[in-house]
């Protein structure tokens, strides 16, 4: 199939409208209309049903429609890696939620020596998106955090990091030294938003159901939510350096499992450099001292068994754990 021809039928599904189409694509209308015919011809089927408002999609232009942008994304890429041999080329690190971002110096200065032309891009993904980006393809790698679904990638563990509650200061719990989960049992609490990854909204909720409160899409939504709504909520202990400030407190967390930091990459999209800039972040993250245990509004710090990283470098079966 043309891949103008995709481009053009995408346009056209995505507008509902053959006019503004075209002046999206920057086309006369009719060059437009006969390439959607020439497309229609090529599969022996129409794609769009004529209405007074624009087009409408058959059942079979809405079959068309994911594989076409599929199609067009792999082309793109393509096209990308090609150029990019002839240039400096740039490796994408997804990241969600601060994972294992504490290794990416160290990761950094491997690279600089080992690939002197790669440039590392952060895209930080929202606290919505579990993968970093990958699925989206806006990523190449992602340091992320288990549990979500990873069909169609391949996970590789690196340790896991321990919990805390966050909740307002002045709240009579901010000055325990440490709290089991169960006690934030029906307390209202920042939350996902509906259609985010089923597992990893139950993980973060501490809950199979929503509880009731905010819905944020990023750790300053997070912070916001707790100083201005009262809520509380569960992070990684690393927020407890990244994000402290007044008015909050970050108190470690028993009974709840600690977040798996992992990296993880699409199967379908292998790539020597991604390898390259995989290695170098799980050597950093095993050889990088255990950063200090998040401490209580209190001042105590967790238990040495508490806060002990799990070991680097496991890798995890590709799909879903």
């Amino acid at each position: 199939m043309d891949l103008k021809a995709l481009r053009c039928f995408v346009a056209v599904a995505e507008e509902g409208h053959f006019g503004r189409a075209a002046v999206r694509l920057h086309l006369a209308q009719p060059p437009l209309s006969r390439r959607i015919r020439d497309l229609e011809a090529d599969l022996g089927c129409r794609l769009f049903d004529r209405i007074p408002t624009g087009a409408r999609l058959t059942p079979a232009g809405k079959v068309l429609l994911p594989e076409a942008r599929d199609l067009l994304a792999r082309a793109e890429r393509a096209r990308e890696r090609v150029r990019a041999a002839e240039s400096v080329r740039e490796v994408v690190l997804g990241t969600v939620a601060g994972a294992g971002l504490d290794a990416g110096p160290a990761a950094l200065a491997v690279l600089r020596r080992t690939h002197p032309g790669l440039r590392v891009r952060l895209y930080e993904a929202p606290v919505t998106d579990p993968t970093g980006g990958l699925r989206e393809r806006r990523a190449d790698l992602a340091l992320t955090r288990l549990p979500f679904d990873t069909s169609g990638l391949t996970v590789r563990r690196l340790g896991s990091e321990p919990l805390v509650a966050v909740l307002p200061a002045d709240d009579p719990l901010a000055a325990r030294p440490r709290l089991h989960v169960r006690e934030l049992a029906g307390r209202p609490r920042f939350r996902l938003p509906a259609g985010t990854d089923a597992r990893w909204r139950a993980y973060w909720l501490a809950s199979d159901e929503d509880a009731p409160g905010p819905v944020v899409t990023s750790a300053e939504e997070c912070l916001h939510a707790v100083v201005w709504d009262g809520v509380t909520g569960i992070l990684p202990a690393g927020a407890a350096r990244r994000h402290a400030r007044p008015g909050i407190a970050f108190v470690p967390l028993d009974g709840h499992p600690p977040s798996c930091v992992v990296l993880a990459r699409r199967t379908d999209a292998p790539d020597p450099l991604v390898d390259a800039v995989a290695a170098a972040l799980a050597d950093a993250h095993a050889a990088a001292p255990n950063p200090p245990p998040p401490r209580s509004a209190a001042g105590t710090q967790p238990s040495a068994r508490d806060s002990r990283a799990a070991p680097a470098g496991q890798t995890m079966s590709t799909g879903s754990p």
